[in-house]
């Protein structure tokens, strides 16, 4: 009875198998209840073909973390992108093409000479822009509806300003000098004058011609006179306006 006394296992022994069997246990006990965590896998160890298709969700990313090289090219569609989300900013002018409903401003161009003219709706707009030193001689400063208008600077200084149209019987009215009626002639004669001051201020004004054709133009100019700055140069005489045409 001693001797089998004597061979009892001593504490630390029995401790150190109970030790050894939960470590040679835990895995299978972690399977067989569902609490392997990551301390039960190895770094780098999981791979694509351990995961379920479509089992990766939303929650299961960190924030700001999938990026564009985690893309495929090409993949990324309408569907995917929320409305009117992508800005002016993240697009590539240079790769654009011109936009259908765009195709029709192609005619509306910039006017930057007396004879370059805007057309929208039918009405065709033309600006009109003179500035002449005293002694110039007569420039063509409009030529649209049938109507032509020349402008010069004459010594004293006085701005003329004559018309030209290209129909005979033409009617035309002008108004200037601050509402004072210049002219006002219902058979208007080639070379006539529609404006000639010689007023350091002679204040806007409004020119009506109606030609033969039924085409209707309207001026409003502002004529400059006597100025030692005519848009900024050292010219005398000034007419300055938008015309148009319907």
């Amino acid at each position: 009875m001693k001797s089998l006394l004597r061979r009892r296992p001593s504490p630390a022994l029995i401790i150190a198998v109970i030790a050894l069997f939960i470590s040679l246990s835990g895995v299978s006990y972690g399977v067989a209840t569902g609490f392997i965590d990551s301390r039960e896998i190895l770094n780098n160890q999981v791979r694509s073909v351990d995961i379920r298709n479509n089992e990766i969700r939303t929650r299961d990313l960190r924030n700001n973390e999938v990026r564009g090289i985690d893309i495929r090219n090409s993949t990324i569609q309408s569907r995917d992108i929320a409305i009117n989300a992508v800005r002016g900013e993240d697009v590539r002018e240079d790769t654009l093409a011109k936009v259908p409903s765009a195709l029709l401003a192609d005619s509306a161009t910039t006017a930057n000479s007396a004879t370059t003219a805007d057309s929208v709706g039918g009405v065709t707009v033309q600006r009109i822009t003179y500035s002449g030193a005293t002694g110039s001689d007569f420039v063509e400063v409009l030529n649209l509806g049938g109507l032509k208008l020349e402008a010069q600077c004459n010594a004293g200084p006085v701005l003329q300003v004559r018309a030209n149209p290209t129909a005979p019987n033409a009617e035309i009215s002008s108004v200037f000098n601050r509402g004072t009626p210049y002219a006002s002639d219902f058979d208007f004669d080639p070379g006539d004058d529609v404006l000639a001051v010689n007023d350091a201020d002679p204040g806007p004004g409004l020119i009506s011609f109606a030609g033969s054709d039924g085409r209707i133009v309207t001026i409003h100019a502002q004529p400059v006179q006597d100025a030692d700055d005519v848009r900024g140069t050292t010219d005398d005489c000034g007419f300055f306006g938008v015309a148009e045409v319907s």
